[in-house]
């Protein structure tokens, strides 16, 4: 064997060594291979499960056609003034239910986080409160307090918040726990107590992070009350469900209009609200 060829040679007790450790390459690829496998047979599977044909694909694509075409132009037929109130009443509800959920949240995350709760039991208890509140679906709370407080906003506001409060709790507790330690044992170690040492040391380091959040929520709320309105919570998902039950096409297709430009203006509006309270992206 030459000089060179030594050089490139693999060390025999070194593979032995490592080799727990280098990819199996053929064991890979079977796993690669298996799990496409798998994947395609689940697939194939629920297709035959839930008797899904061809036929039902091209039928449905056609009535979408007809549809899209009765969509356009879109019109308000004469509802404009009714259509806007409807989007304040969205609003409204999608700003309430995020502010009480914040609200409620933000004292008992503290006792679901890591360094500031009392007891682990509690710590323990708190957490798998709110994972129960966010593992029922906001159409599903709204559901329910139409049932208890009526048809109408109220309900909207109510399940929004209750269903936030649950999410809110576990990110804002992650936050908590997520905080820069040194200053909270500086304050604790100049004598400061545990509740001015969060005071003073821990919401500060938090706050941007939590308001960031309850903007990113406000957001999504706005969709979330869209949603519920249909169910009778109230605001603009009411007069879309009235609009597709009378079949009024093209004022259903004002009204999504006008959901999608609501929409974006608060993404962008919330942008620059998490821009000025944290500040700029750093690179």
């Amino acid at each position: 064997m030459t000089q060179g060829a030594r050089l490139f040679a693999p060390d025999g007790a070194i593979l032995r060594r490592h080799r727990d450790v280098l990819p199996n390459g053929a064991r890979r690829a079977a796993t690669r291979l298996g799990a496409l496998i798998l994947v395609i047979g689940t697939v194939a599977f629920a297709v035959w499960w839930l008797d899904l044909g061809a036929d039902q694909l091209g039928t449905g694509l056609r009535q979408l056609g007809k549809f899209v075409a009765l969509m356009f132009p879109p019109a308000t037929g004469g509802h404009l003034m009714l259509f806007l109130h409807a989007m304040g009443e969205t609003l409204a509800i999608a700003f309430l239910g995020t502010l009480v959920a914040a609200t409620l949240a933000f004292p008992v995350s503290f006792l679901a986080a890591e360094n500031t709760a009392p007891s682990s039991i509690v710590r323990f208890l708190v957490r798998r409160g709110f994972d129960t509140i966010r593992g029922v679906d906001v159409l599903i709370w709204a559901l329910v307090f139409v049932g208890v407080v009526g048809l109408g906003p109220f309900a909207g506001i109510l399940a929004i918040a209750v269903s936030d409060s649950g999410a809110f709790g576990k990110l804002f507790s992650e936050a908590i726990e997520e905080a820069d330690r040194k200053p909270l044992e500086g304050v604790l170690a100049a004598g400061g107590s545990k509740v001015v040492a969060v005071r003073f040391a821990l919401i500060p380091q938090v706050l941007p992070v939590l308001v960031s959040q309850v903007l990113y929520f406000f957001e999504s709320n706005v969709r979330s009350a869209t949603i519920i309105g249909i169910v009778g919570a109230g605001g603009i998902g009411l007069q879309l469900s009235e609009q597709i039950r009378t079949y009024d096409f093209d004022q259903m297709s004002f009204v999504i209009i006008m959901i999608l430009v609501t929409v974006a203006a608060i993404d962008w509006m919330s942008a620059r609200l998490r821009h000025a309270v944290i500040g700029p992206a750093s690179g």
